[in-house]
């Protein structure tokens, strides 16, 4: 199947460049509502699954026993901009445990935020483990571990517990038999295991809206969006898509982007799941495709993010990346109401 263009780049009167892909949206009580392009190829969801994988993190009771906050637990679901407040969180959570940065296996990298960054390099200090955009995921995992008495070495080995029950969680919401065939690793070296896109929406119609799903997964989860919510920056940074949208929809939209084009969430009050990849993995086009889809379920998002519109380095606008018209006529036609 040839995926459709979903994201068109215009320079003057041309299209220069286009992005195709998929998108799945599921109904947690009616099934498929949108398939756009191949839903059943397997997909790595890479970090728009960390909300699942920090399900340990609250069902364990190591949230509690740690005395973990909105902005601890929104931290252990972030893809982060490494700046100074999400660095201190990640370093509380870690000491609460009686662990520190040198415990992580995330692996160091410059602030993803450009002022963080810049601000790190004025310093004249290195990055560390904490800046990783993962390290409250890691942080996260680590506490739990230690909680449940399990090692804290090599936590983020597939073969370990933590990582083992991670996987168990994954094949429970999903229904899959999730093994080798379909694993790879994250960058911050963690596994990660390929589901198709119409499974991910499924799971997160479940997760989002409570049906279909054990009590105590259901309940974990609410909390995990509550705190993400509640604390919005945690979850990415200052003007990110997850954090603007989140901030301003609480308890509508529950939404996580992951690498290489992905991205995944849910609407709460309808009961439905959705999950996208851009087959070239750019982020401008994952982006432009959840936006165009949150501004088609709730009118009110317009305008809470900047439309991308192309400048020369003088200012003038040169083109712009928009909506293609495939995705345009399929959410014409989606009711969710």
């Amino acid at each position: 199947m040839t995926n459709p263009t979903l994201i068109e780049v215009t320079r003057g009167p041309l299209v220069e460049s286009f992005h195709t892909g998929s998108l799945a949206i599921v109904s947690a009580t009616s099934g498929v509502l949108l398939a756009l392009g191949d839903i059943r190829r397997p997909v790595y969801p890479r970090s728009a699954i960390k909300a699942l994988q920090a399900l340990p993190l609250i069902e364990s009771g190591a949230a509690d026993h740690f005395g973990y906050g909105d902005a601890q637990i929104a931290l252990a679901c972030a893809s982060h901009t490494g700046t100074a407040r999400h660095t201190e969180v990640a370093e509380a959570m870690l000491k609460a445990a009686n662990l520190d940065a040198t415990d992580l296996g995330c692996g160091a990298h410059a602030p993803l935020g450009a002022k963080a960054a810049k601000d790190l390099w004025r310093s004249g200090s290195e990055p560390t483990q904490l800046h990783n955009n993962c390290s409250g995921k890691h942080a996260g995992m680590l506490a739990t571990a230690r909680h449940l008495g399990i090692p804290v070495e090599g936590y983020w080995r597939a073969d370990h517990p933590m990582q083992q029950g991670v996987l168990a969680i994954l094949n429970e919401v999903s229904g899959l038999s999730l093994g080798p065939d379909v694993m790879g690793f994250d960058g911050c070296s963690l596994p990660n295991w390929a589901m198709p896109l119409e499974t991910m929406a499924a799971v997160f119609a479940k997760l989002v809206s409570g049906n279909g799903v054990g009590k105590a997964h259901a309940a974990a989860f609410q909390r995990l969006m509550r705190a993400c919510w509640a604390e919005p920056e945690m979850v990415a940074g200052r003007g990110r898509a997850d954090s603007v949208v989140m901030a301003n929809l609480p308890g509508r939209v529950f939404m996580k982007t992951g690498a290489e084009g992905v991205y995944c969430g849910g609407f709460p009050e309808l009961g439905v799941g959705f999950a996208l990849k851009i087959d070239d993995g750019a982020t401008r086009a994952s982006a432009g495709t959840v936006m165009t889809l949150i501004e088609h379920v709730f009118p009110e998002a317009k305008g809470l993010m900047r439309r991308n519109i192309l400048k020369s380095w003088r200012g003038l606008e040169v083109g712009k990346i928009r909506t293609a018209p495939a995705l345009q006529d399929a959410l014409a036609g989606l009711r969710l109401r």
